[in-house]
């Protein structure tokens, strides 16, 4: 069993940056691919930005290629969503996500339904 907590939304201006954290409970974070994901009002839940168990391999959705970048620290059980350059387009509730079954392809992590465990959600809004 994973609990996982997102913290660091807020409400940001277009071009800030924001750092969105995810502090899972227990032991065994480190055997867990991660995912982070989003959903706008209105719209479906989308992939944002996923990460290997060991954090080696990470991928990203093209619409922030370049200006997301995510990691995790397995010592502190957390994984980080970095986000620069934002735009009003990423306002959206995000998630962090956890999934027991490693993933080996971009494909792997963008599929939502395939996560075992997720946080409640923490709220981003980009003004213009």
């Amino acid at each position: 069993q994973v609990q996982l907590v997102e913290s660091g939304g807020g409400l940001v201006q277009a071009g800030d940056s924001l750092r969105l954290s995810c502090a899972a409970s227990g032991r065994t974070f480190s055997t867990y691919a991660m995912g982070w994901f989003r959903q706008a009002p209105g719209k479906e839940r989308e992939f944002v930005a996923g990460i290997s168990r060991s954090g080696d391999s990470t991928y990203f959705a093209d619409s922030v290629k370049g200006r997301f970048t995510i990691s995790r620290d397995n010592a502190k059980n957390t994984v980080y969503l970095q986000m620069n350059s934002l735009k009003p387009e990423d306002t959206a509730i995000y998630y962090c996500a956890a999934k027991a079954i490693p993933c080996i392809s971009r494909t792997c992590y963008t599929r939502w339904n395939d996560y075992d465990y997720w946080g409640q959600g923490t709220q981003v809004t980009v003004s213009s």
